[in-house]
């Protein structure tokens, strides 16, 4: 509260001006800003940030000497190729980066007896007119009993008959659920991919709710395939002096010239 003190003490000249002393008491106002604090921190909600939901590799149980093995109905690998052009990755019409994508299902055949054209290329296109398009096609469709219960649980979360924290635990259990035909998907980054090439492979493991997938190196019989591929095509896929070209040009544009 404020308090006006006046000072009458002491002789004063005849019409001398009258000290006035002014006292005010902030510890009401301290209180109550205390209060209010306390009142906004108790009944105020947060709101959640929207990320992206990414679902992991799962660490399920399996022993030693099935860890890199998986039936051959549902094993797919995937060798990912960047096109360049020159020294520079190439770009479609739209400016996005061409990267191509070499794919086969179960046990490389590097007889070409059983299957000699085994390997087969796609492109990362994404949905045209809402329809998967590209490797989300091929991904989709062999993890299709998983995505069709996505989309259930998906439709139920929109028609608010479940929240979104029941959506999300419901949609990591669909993703892991031992029951359901799930792929195992191999992604093998060629020599001349980018990082957005394998980054763009993983999103499509996230969109297709695909859960067992690790990423290794092309290996002998991959390399096989590729030269099968490249004969049977006459397209050139292993260009093993285009990184050398790029790292070379690159080292080039950042030394100073002397």
């Amino acid at each position: 509260m404020a308090q006006i003190e006046q000072s009458d003490g002491g002789k004063k000249k005849k019409g001398a001006q009258k000290k006035i002393a002014i006292h005010v008491d902030f510890t009401p106002m301290v209180d109550m800003n205390m209060l209010l604090i306390t009142f906004f921190m108790l009944c105020t909600t947060m709101i959640k940030s929207q990320t992206l939901q990414i679902i992991l590799p799962t660490n399920e149980q399996v022993s030693d000497q099935n860890k890199s093995q998986a039936k051959q109905s549902e094993a797919i690998t995937m060798i990912l190729d960047t096109e360049y052009n020159g020294d520079r990755p190439a770009v479609d019409e739209n400016g996005k980066t061409i990267h191509n994508i070499y794919y086969y299902e179960g046990i490389a055949d590097t007889t070409f007896q059983i299957t000699p054209n085994q390997l087969k290329a796609e492109h990362f296109v994404g949905n045209v007119n809402h329809e998967a398009q590209g490797i989300r096609r091929i991904l989709y469709s062999k993890n299709e009993q998983v995505m069709q219960r996505y989309q259930e649980l998906k439709t139920r979360w929109k028609n608010r008959e479940i929240t979104k924290e029941q959506f999300d635990s419901a949609a990591r259990k669909n993703a892991g659920d031992s029951t359901l035909t799930r792929p195992v998907v191999v992604i093998k980054p060629g020599p001349n991919t980018t990082y957005e090439g394998l980054i763009n492979a993983i999103d499509e493991m996230n969109i297709n709710q695909i859960s067992r997938y690790s990423i290794e190196l092309p290996t002998h019989a991959d390399t096989l395939l590729l030269r099968n591929y490249e004969q049977t095509h006459g397209v050139t896929i292993i260009r093993p002096d285009v990184r050398t070209r790029t790292n070379r040009a690159t080292t080039e544009a950042s030394t100073p010239n002397s």
